[in-house]
């Protein structure tokens, strides 16, 4: 049996999530409660978000609900205009990620939200803009603006005037393919083939040759990449490894591993930016504030409202 009492952290707002005691809502016949730029949102969509929002024990009013939903289809509107949308797959490998972090099996996160009256599409579908809008954003605006020198050396005099030192690697990405219909039948066949690769990795000048004789295996090159920069899901990987390769992983691609063609420690401008924004980062998520909201998403998030045709009913 699930235990219903157990208690989440979010993978993606950092708020915790409680399971005790709920249950899911009757639910009347769907009405529609506002319609954004030809797009219904029903008060069954309300219901459900308003149950999401209990479970991550914030203000969970109708009122309060329906905006979010507003909010997060105007950003799954603006997604799908430019195009920038993670595939399905990206978001079904995120649920799996969350529900196995939680020790639980993706069928059993799905009977937790369905009793909470949360469903799994809802959740889903949540997943999604949160995944694909840092992409939209990062696009029109560039990646999280940039430190000032005023900043990096008001830091610095802080430091004992010191440039704090990173370590540089030089990144290829060596994915042995597993296509999606075939991954419970292969993946562990070809997780067994990847591993025992990376004895007889012969070094990225010559990655390319090597992958083409085998299988169905590609590399990418990942380029310059300094530590603080390091995906979550890889850094433990890269910080652990032996030799020139981490271990394995087994993503929505299929099974990878990194090689890494060199590192140093550096101490320049862009590796102090790095280290700093990591600092308040850490810092943020001590004080159990979160990292702070990107003023570019609010900005065009707010042109969006301006610019939409939003029916309340």
């Amino acid at each position: 049996m699930i235990d219903a009492k157990k208690a989440i952290t979010a993978f993606i707002t950092g708020a915790t999530i409680t399971l005790a005691g709920f249950a899911a809502p009757a639910f009347a016949a769907s009405e529609v409660k506002a319609v954004v730029n030809g797009t219904a949102i029903t008060s069954g969509d309300v219901a459900k978000r308003q149950a999401f929002l209990r479970l991550q024990h914030t203000k969970a009013d109708a009122k309060t609900a329906e905006e979010q939903l507003i909010d997060e289809t105007l950003k799954r509107q603006e997604v799908a205009r430019v195009r920038m949308s993670v595939s399905q797959q990206d978001v079904d490998a995120s649920f799996a990620r969350f529900s196995s972090g939680n020790k639980l099996s993706v069928e059993q996160m799905s009977q937790i939200l369905d009793r909470a009256g949360v469903g799994v599409d809802h959740f889903k579908g949540f997943i999604a803009v949160q995944m694909s809008w840092p992409r939209v954003v990062n696009a029109r605006y560039g990646s999280t603006s940039r430190l000032s020198n005023y900043d990096l050396v008001s830091r610095m005099m802080q430091n004992n005037k010191q440039k704090p030192v990173t370590t540089e690697y030089m990144l290829q990405q060596i994915i042995f393919v597993v296509p999606q219909a075939k991954r419970g039948a292969i993946t562990g066949k070809r997780k067994s083939e990847a591993e025992a690769s990376r004895s007889k990795f012969p070094g990225c000048d010559q990655s390319k040759v090597f992958a083409a004789t085998m299988r169905d295996v590609s590399v990418r090159d990942l380029g310059r990449m300094l530590a603080p920069e390091i995906p979550p899901d890889w850094k433990p990987l890269v910080e652990q490894a032996k030799g020139n390769t981490t271990g394995t992983r087994v993503t929505d691609k299929g099974v990878e591993y990194l090689a890494i063609c060199s590192q140093r420690q550096v101490s320049d401008d862009q590796a102090a930016e790095m280290v700093f924004r990591q600092e308040d980062l850490d810092k943020s998520k001590a004080d159990k504030s979160g990292p702070p909201e990107n003023e570019n998403a609010k900005k065009y998030l707010e042109e969006l409202r301006k610019k939409a045709q939003i029916a309340y009913r």
